[in-house]
């Protein structure tokens, strides 16, 4: 098949879970004998027409002038550009600025949408903002031959909501082998002598309540917070834990060994994703062997189920570090959590499902 993927900033990945999805999904499709091509925004370092065996258009990326705003446009020149390639099947890899240029798919080739998490939930938007995201799902679900979810959970919702069939097809990750003590020098760290969190600066994410839990303990170990502080909560986040010098504030990292070390050697890991599908940082945190302590909620119970700690409060953050510092194991969590990754988060079974997938839309709209 002629399949084209649009909907993320390119590959090869240097920015996040959709991005990552569209290198091994790429890549994973090529090598079964696809003429596989992704759509990348002009202003990706990555400049060349080719990547591997994948073919790259680059299209104007106006978001880096307009903000938010821009990303529509660049959807909507990717659209434009599909609609000329005669693609078999296009794979959209979400919808909030896609879906509504919807009337201008390509009309012959089969659209598939994954669905990414419940935009709408995400606390950083205003009423208005998620009204528009409500309205966005409901036209990528009537623009779209097939819908993917991530996670049973939103597939759930999707099912119940639109009374349409949905594929669940998770994210993928890797079982890290190469983590190296070494890299924690560079942090003033030493193994299991530290709590960790890698997350982008939103409010959704939990970071102000697990700083906070952490700075009502009397843990003598350090709290190493992952993740750019540019924006306004960022910043807030920096300046109100300045005086705890127990926190370290290190900026992002795209140095995928020194992320494993980081994840491999803490003491216990803490994600605090509240919505969303299957989060791929915490399917990796998975696959470093990480002790996770997660928050409570639906999307990350049906990923880690009893092999994890769970918190909705400061309190009880502050209750499962002193737990940790009580020096007890946990290896039984660790292994079953590693367990999932080798035998439904692996990327060579997503690739699968996702072949089968398409394989089986594009026979059923040929016929």
């Amino acid at each position: 098949m002629k399949i084209g993927i649009i909907g993320t900033r390119g590959i090869p990945n240097r920015y996040g879970g959709f991005e990552q999805l569209a290198e091994k999904l790429s890549l994973g499709l090529s090598q079964r004998g696809h003429a596989i091509t992704v759509y990348n925004s002009h202003k990706h370092p990555y400049q060349a027409k080719k990547f591997v065996d994948v073919d790259i258009v680059h299209c104007f990326d106006a978001e880096y002038r307009m903000g938010t705003a821009g990303q529509f446009i660049y959807d909507l020149n990717c659209i434009r550009d599909a609609a000329k390639r005669k693609f078999d099947l296009l794979l959209f890899l979400g919808y909030t600025s896609s879906s509504v240029w919807g009337r201008l798919f390509p009309r012959n080739a089969v659209i598939i949408s994954n669905m990414d998490g419940m935009e709408w939930k995400r606390s950083k938007y205003r009423k208005l903002t998620k009204r528009f995201l409500k309205y966005a799902e409901r036209l990528a679900v009537k623009y779209s031959d097939q819908l993917i979810a991530d996670s049973v959970v939103i597939r759930s919702y999707l099912e119940k909501k639109y009374e349409k069939e949905i594929e669940f097809i998770s994210y993928g990750a890797e079982i890290f082998t190469d983590e190296n003590e070494a890299h924690l020098a560079a942090f003033d760290i030493t193994k299991h002598n530290y709590c960790m969190l890698m997350a982008r600066m939103e409010p959704e994410n939990n970071i102000e309540m697990i700083l906070d839990g952490f700075c009502e303990s009397s843990m003598d170990k350090k709290f190493v917070v992952v993740g750019n502080t540019g924006n306004s909560f960022g910043k807030r986040m920096v300046g109100k834990f300045a005086a705890d010098k127990r926190i370290l504030f290190v900026g992002p990292l795209y140095d995928s060994v020194v992320l494993h070390s980081l994840k491999t050697f803490s003491s216990l890991y803490f994600h605090g994703h509240s919505t969303g599908g299957t989060n791929p940082s915490l399917l990796e945190a998975m696959a470093s062997r990480a002790l996770i302590a997660a928050h409570d909620n639906e999307f990350n119970r049906a990923v880690l189920q009893d092999d994890a700690f769970y918190f909705s409060n400061k309190r009880e953050v502050r209750d499962l570090i002193a737990l940790v510092e009580g020096g007890t194991t946990h290896d039984e969590k660790i292994a079953n959590n590693l367990r999932k990754v080798r035998e439904q988060y692996n990327w060579p079974k997503i690739i699968e499902q996702y072949e089968q997938l398409m394989t089986k839309c594009y026979n059923e709209a040929n016929q």
